[in-house]
């Protein structure tokens, strides 16, 4: 018996392995309107998750939606202007492919370093090192 049909045995009798989904998950953004306000409610889960400090995720937020945000004493997201959900969690996802997952292994065990004065990806599972946007 060769390589492949001993892998497709195993996968066979072990459809759990098959079928697990993707190991990192980033939750989807909670996102209510209040007054003139749009409130992300799980915005420390969030950036927990993406192990990035709150500061750096709220400046590239305010970049990619055009207004004005702050971190109230509850550690949640608020955000000048009226803000679909989708729209929030689009910019998430661009944060996530700019600043979090390596471009090399897609993996999401990545660090922002400084090297010679930049801000650069490196990751943990490949080591490869990669530029990030300027915030």
């Amino acid at each position: 018996m060769d390589y492949e049909d001993q892998l497709d045995r195993a996968l066979e009798r072990s459809p759990d392995i098959a079928d697990a989904g993707e190991r990192f998950e980033v939750p989807d953004p909670e996102v209510r309107a209040e007054g003139n306000s749009t409130v992300w409610e799980n915005f420390g889960a969030v950036h927990d998750r993406l192990a990035r400090e709150p500061d750096h995720l709220m400046r590239f937020l305010q970049s990619a939606l055009g207004t004005s945000a702050a971190i109230d004493d509850r550690g949640r997201a608020r955000f000048t202007g009226a803000f679909k959900q989708r729209r929030i969690a689009d910019a998430l996802e661009s944060y996530v492919g700019d600043f979090v997952t390596c471009s090399e292994c897609h993996s999401p065990d990545t660090q922002l370093v400084d090297e010679r004065g930049t801000t650069v990806l490196r990751c943990d599972a490949c080591g490869a090192i990669s530029p990030v946007p300027e915030l």
